[in-house]
């Protein structure tokens, strides 16, 4: 690495939040990823209950005054539970529902950008499926990188080919972020993802399709604290 890369790493990582937060668990859900009848804050309140750790509200396609009301109606069920609400692609909701962070995709404001649009008392996610995508400019302005989608999922029509569990290790080579893998992941294949170098999992389907949503993110939680406690033994 030059010395200029050093610098701008240097300079980019005093943007971080700083903030604490868990990513083990980290639950994706709009209306749409409900089963018919479901409640979007009580699938959130249940996988919190369950050992969520992290909420992320995407509702594409949603107004401005939706997607703010949707947000404050979350954020007022999880913040009892200690559970950060995450807001996808739109900064204007995150300040207006005083969320606890945003995460971007990368056909959304670029990291640095938004960044400085959500200011550095908030979470910052951004994705990256690629070697590629995470070698982007300002990456390290993020608190923490979504990769994926790990394996075929169809809860995202324009996610991209999954990039497999060894996918993973080769982000982890390069990315110095906690890493949160997503795209297809369930409490059989969690623990992989966490072997392979994440930090932790997101979840859509099987959280929101599943019919007792606590117990569901339960296993799933539970698979993933298996897998860290393993790896970690592996080091000792």
């Amino acid at each position: 690495m030059s010395a200029g890369d050093r610098y701008a790493r240097i300079r980019t990582r005093r943007f971080q939040s700083g903030r604490r937060f868990d990513a083990s668990l980290y639950l994706v859900a709009g209306t749409a990823d409900l089963k018919t009848g479901a409640d979007l804050e009580e699938v959130a309140g249940a996988a919190a209950r369950g050992g969520a750790s992290l909420v992320q509200l995407r509702e594409k396609g949603a107004s401005l005054p939706h997607l703010v009301a949707l947000a404050r109606a979350l954020k007022s069920r999880l913040e009892p539970l200690g559970v950060p609400l995450i807001i996808n692609d739109s900064a204007e909701a995150v300040l207006a529902a005083d969320a606890d962070g945003l995460h971007v995709g990368q056909d959304d404001l670029p990291p640095l950008a938004a960044r400085l649009a959500i200011g550095r008392r908030r979470i910052l996610g951004v994705s990256a499926g690629t070697l590629a995508e995470a070698r982007i400019g300002n990456l390290e302005v993020a608190d923490y990188v979504g990769v994926g989608p790990v394996y075929a999922t169809a809860s995202k029509s324009d996610a991209g080919e999954p990039i497999g569990p060894e996918g993973i290790g080769h982000l982890r080579a390069v990315l110095p972020l906690p890493m949160v893998a997503i795209g297809g992941i369930t409490a059989d294949n969690a623990g992989e993802a966490i072997r392979w170098g994440a930090d932790g999992v997101a979840v859509v389907s099987a959280i929101c399709g599943a019919g007792d949503c606590e117990a569901a993110a339960r296993r799933i939680r539970d698979a993933v604290d298996a897998a860290r406690d393993g790896r970690q033994s592996e080091v000792r």
